[in-house]
């Protein structure tokens, strides 16, 4: 699992636009795998069968490792690529985009055709939204009965997350903070219970934010 926070978009969703007569639509997915990706690909094509051209881009993996563009018929490098290119500009990960285009009688021509399917792409990431996703380490620390008011006070106080809190023979709360601030989140706790909570430190879980530019 990565530890940085990285973007993908918050739903699945379509994005339709009409330009110069001809109708373009926008549809996004989640995906994990390329297996997904092209699957998704295949099933849009087939639902916009009579459409002129079903325009494709995705880009998948920790570290981007699968990137794919096709034109479906449009002069190269005029579609797929400027779709990728968005995704790319917006860091975005494990999404696949297909844009279909009814043409409407009207040549847009090559720098047309680029602005026309990278807009479309754009204007339906702004549609459908984004999510920065960001791995929180799990943490957990048990105190008396007593020192609950100033533990749970401090902790709504503070930035991190305070998932839960367990009343049983000690009180445990349950805290979420970001990957890269565990031992400064540690050190804190020591520093607030004066050394006298139980502190372990669990799991590593992804959260979702929405992200605005």
């Amino acid at each position: 699992m990565s530890v940085e926070p990285n973007y993908t978009i918050k739903q699945d969703g379509e994005y339709e636009v009409v330009i110069q007569k001809s109708k373009f639509i926008a549809h996004f997915k989640r995906v994990a795998t390329e297996e997904e990706a092209q699957t998704f690909i295949q099933t849009i094509k087939k639902a916009h069968w009579n459409a002129n051209h079903n325009c494709s881009a995705y880009i998948i993996g920790e570290r981007n490792e699968h990137q794919k563009a096709n034109d479906d018929g449009e002069p190269s490098g005029t579609a797929g690529m400027p779709m990728l290119e968005v995704l790319r500009k917006r860091q975005l990960k494990d999404t696949v985009v297909v844009v279909t285009r009814y043409f409407g009688g009207i040549k847009l021509g090559g720098g047309g055709l680029i602005r026309a399917y990278g807009g479309t792409v754009s204007e339906g990431l702004d549609a459908i939204g984004i999510v920065e996703r960001v791995p929180m380490q799990r943490l957990t620390l048990s105190v008396d009965y007593g020192w609950i008011g100033k533990v749970e006070n401090e902790l709504r106080q503070s930035d991190y997350l305070l998932d839960d809190i367990v009343y049983a023979e000690d009180v445990t709360f349950h805290v979420s903070v970001p990957v890269e601030e565990t031992e400064t989140a540690l050190a804190w706790l020591v520093d607030l219970t004066n050394g006298q909570g139980g502190l372990k430190t669990q799991d590593v879980r992804v959260i979702e934010r929405d992200f605005v530019r």
